[in-house]
Formats: structure tokens, C-alpha cells, sequence
């Protein structure tokens, strides 16, 4: 499979055959990825807002069910830690 090289944009050239000085190359080089950039952001797929929502919505109770998953992990360590080793030594 043979790629050509001399279309493709992103293949740096193989001399500094555009001249200029460091500055102009640096902003030669930021306009050529603002380029590429907008080329790729063409490219993607974006979701309609039925999808968003749905997606939110499920992200939202996800974090709220590991928020209490955690708060019940606490609250039973707090009860074993702080309660349950101590009476444990206390003198009666």
C-alpha cells in the first residue's frame, strides 16, 4: 500500500525549502494546524440532543448511585472504626 507523500499535509517537508525565519515557520505551523484541526472537527459525528439528554440523564444517576455506594462503604467503616475496634478495649 503506497501512501504519496508530496499531497499529504501532515509530512513535514524533508528541507526547509519554505524559508523564512523561526518566527514565520512557527506561525506557518499554527495556521497549517488550525487547518487540520477544523478538517478533523468536520469529520466527527456529533449526537442530536435527544441523545445528549439521554446520556446526561444516565450519567447523572450513575454518579449519584456511586455517591451513595460510597457514603454507605463510609458509614459502615465509620461504625466498624471508630465504634467497633474501641468497645473492643474499653474496661467495663
Amino acid at each position: 500500500m503506497a501512501v504519496e507523500v508530496q499531497n499529504r499535509r501532515d509530512v513535514a517537508p524533508a528541507s526547509n525549502s519554505e524559508g523564512g525565519n523561526a518566527v514565520t515557520r512557527f506561525f506557518r505551523g499554527l495556521v497549517t494546524f488550525n487547518h487540520e484541526v477544523q478538517d478533523e472537527m468536520r469529520k466527527v459525528t456529533w449526537p442530536d440532543r435527544a441523545q445528549l439528554k439521554d446520556t446526561t440523564i444516565k450519567i447523572i444517576i450513575f454518579v449519584l448511585f456511586i455517591g451513595a455506594v460510597i457514603g454507605v462503604i463510609d458509614l459502615v467503616l465509620q461504625l466498624v472504626l471508630v465504634q467497633g475496634i474501641p468497645s473492643l478495649f474499653a474496661r467495663r
